[in-house]
């Protein structure tokens, strides 16, 4: 229930221009279109996008791919480079750096983070540099001219970035990392030590284990020194070991705040019109400084605005990126928490040293993955670890085989993705919400990205919201209605085959026993060659296609449709011959792989026979796994058969 004290008379006022505010204002606008909204952002510019400012910073880009071409409601009031200073939180209302007063009836921070700087000596000196935001992007461009070598504390994805980054004058770079390997909070040490292949290839150099102790210089930066002892000489020092939540704009209004300013599942704070999402809050004791998770929570903040109750659990924490041309990825957990920790680790090294994949399973579900180099199934795998799908014991020993947890048919394809399953994590999208707006005309990439929000943030998913656009329904197979009434009847039988016994009749008093189905050596014969004749007739039209005279008597849709006939009647014949009695010992097995290979063949028809409305990919996928056990049922059937045939005669 949304609080009184949240009303709409009041503008929101959202504080911060970063994506988790943007998303929000979007949000907003989106639900209520006419709410006032008042934006504040410290920095000048208008919104960008940080995730490629290590592309703009190397030149891989322009000023222009950054800016998010954002077309805001009437309602909106933007004012960019104020600073808000307080807030009044008796009166509603904030205070900016000018002394200027803003009321609110929602107050929403998304107040960033910014860089962290350790405590050593020699961290303020001339030519230190951060590498968080746009200015430190510009004040690294002209630096990258003059610099000859360059260290770079801190081996995470910032540091590597901005290694990367420096490297575009062939500028001497060094990274030193304090943990035994790279990017340790996302890889474990094998996928350390392949990235650093990659990190190595590309020229720059690396530290691990080592702590810097000081900066050294006079006017400017000359070295860095390590704890070791070891000094490298230097003429430029970025500094990327971590961030660090602003808070102090909550803490000064007396927010309740921890590592970041706390929140509840509503994303409000302890005062019920105040919430915070992004980089800047800490929810159950998490502060991811992550895109996605911010969105996930700017989302939830703007639906309890506009009277909703959406409620935010949780994120799981993903890396996605290019390292040194290098394809990183990670999600979840990265190591077993503990000795008593019962999840259990898969690995797979590319003998041809294309990457390394690791995935980590607790109780028969996937809690994590981490990848070095392409592959084909990260989006999928990212969805299964947000979901906690479960990895079959045949996954797990194909994955060690040959990486891969599904099938090569299926290792990407989005369209047989749950409907409830994220593809823009980013935006919060789903695979359903991305159909329902094919189903509404949108057609391309751009059109379900204007319609859904759907990569308009890191772009990642551009890739799977083409293979949705492309995917077009197969055309409906000649006869299918015929393939649907011989599927439906065949499958109905081989059911009541199953289930259902002819008993004996229990009394001489009969006009006709019709037991003498099963005791008369005629009947018996007459009903088991009608069954063998069916056989045979059905093994020789599936052969059709190696047959050329055959395949040139009729088209493929009518002998298909003559194939499903056999196999209704034969299942008939069958339950006739037995009575429903499935027999013993071989004869059993027999009667087994029979019933199994009708039920198959009545699945293949059922999916063929609507092809039309299903998703292309499904119909393959299903299609494929019913052939395989229909084939698997009839391999031994002839000689079952034989050794029935043999049996009857020879008794």
């Amino acid at each position: 229930m949304r609080p009184a004290a949240e009303t709409s008379e009041r503008p929101v006022v959202v504080v911060g221009s970063g994506p988790a505010g943007h998303r929000v204002v979007q949000a907003i606008g989106a639900q209520a279109p006419g709410r006032a909204i008042v934006w504040y952002g410290e920095e000048p510019w208008s919104p960008y996008n940080r995730i490629k400012l290590s592309s703009l910073l190397v030149g891989e880009v322009r000023w222009e791919a950054l800016t998010v071409p954002t077309v805001l409601p009437a309602a909106v009031t933007t004012r960019f480079g104020c600073r808000i200073a307080r807030i009044d939180r008796a009166a509603g209302e904030v205070i900016d750096a000018q002394g200027l007063r803003q009321a609110y009836g929602a107050l929403v921070l998304a107040t960033g983070s910014r860089p962290h700087l350790p405590d050593i000596p020699g961290i303020d000196l001339p030519g230190v540099f951060t590498f968080r935001d746009l200015n430190d992007a510009q004040r690294l461009q002209a630096r990258t001219v003059r610099s000859r070598v360059t260290v770079v504390i801190g081996g995470g994805l910032l540091g590597l970035e901005a290694a990367r980054a420096m490297r575009r004058y062939h500028t001497r770079v060094i990274v030193i990392e304090h943990a035994d390997r790279l990017m340790p909070r996302q890889l474990d040490a094998e996928g350390a030590a392949w990235l650093a292949q990659s990190v190595h290839a590309a020229g720059i150099e690396t530290r691990v284990s080592a702590a810097v102790k000081g900066i050294e210089g006079g006017r400017e930066v000359s070295g860095v020194l390590l704890r070791g002892g070891e000094v490298i000489a230097c003429d430029t020092v970025i500094v990327a070991t971590g961030i660090r939540p602003n808070i102090e704009l909550a803490l000064r209004a007396g927010l309740p705040v921890g590592r970041g300013i706390k929140i509840e599942d509503d994303t409000r704070t302890a005062d019920p019109r105040i919430h915070a999402v992004g980089e800047c809050a800490e929810h159950r004791g998490e502060v991811y400084g992550l895109v996605a998770p911010g969105l996930e929570q700017a989302a939830v903040a703007a639906n309890r605005i506009c009277g909703g109750d959406a409620v935010y659990t949780g994120s799981v924490a993903a890396t996605r990126l290019k390292v040194m041309g290098c394809a990183v990825f990670s999600i979840g957990e990265v190591e077993r928490q503990g000795p008593a920790d019962t999840a259990r680790a898969s690995a797979f090294a590319d003998p041809d040293g294309d990457g390394y994949r690791r995935v980590l399973i607790r109780q028969g579900r996937i809690v994590g993955a981490q990848a070095v180099g392409p592959w084909a199934e990260m989006s999928r795998v990212q969805e299964a670890v947000r979901s906690g799908r479960r990895v079959l014991p045949w996954q797990r020993l194909r994955f060690a085989r040959i990486g891969q947890l599904w099938p090569d048919a299926d290792a990407g394809d989005v369209r047989l993705w749950p409907a409830e399953a994220t593809v823009c994590h980013c935006t919060g999208v789903t695979r359903g919400q991305l159909t329902g707006a094919l189903a509404r005309g949108c057609a391309s990439v751009e059109a379900l990205g204007a319609d859904t929000g759907a990569g308009s943030v890191c772009g990642s998913c551009r890739p799977l919201l083409a293979e949705l656009a492309d995917a077009g329904a197969l055309p409906a197979v000649r006869g299918w209605r015929a393939l649907v009434g011989l599927g439906a009847v065949a499958l109905l039988l081989a059911l009541v085959y199953l289930l259902t016994t002819i008993p004996f009749p229990d009394t001489a008093e009969l006009a006709w026993r019709w037991d003498v189905i099963w005791r008369d050596s005629v009947w018996k014969q007459a009903t088991g060659y009608t069954a063998l004749g069916a056989m045979v007739l059905l093994a020789v039209i599936g052969l059709r296609k190696r047959w050329p005279r055959l395949a040139a008597l009729w088209d493929f849709a009518g002998w298909r449709v003559v194939h499903g006939l056999l196999g209704a009647l034969l299942v008939a014949v069958m339950w006739v011959h037995t009575g429903g009695r499935l027999g013993v010992r071989l004869d059993a097995l027999m009667s087994a792989m029979a019933v199994l290979a009708i039920l198959s063949g009545a699945a293949i028809a059922l999916v063929v026979s609507r092809q039309q409305d299903l998703p292309p990919a499904r119909v393959r996928r299903l299609q494929r796994g019913a052939t395989w056990v229909h084939i698997l049922a009839l391999w031994p059937l002839p000689v079952l058969l034989g050794v029935h045939i043999l049996k009857a005669y020879y008794f």
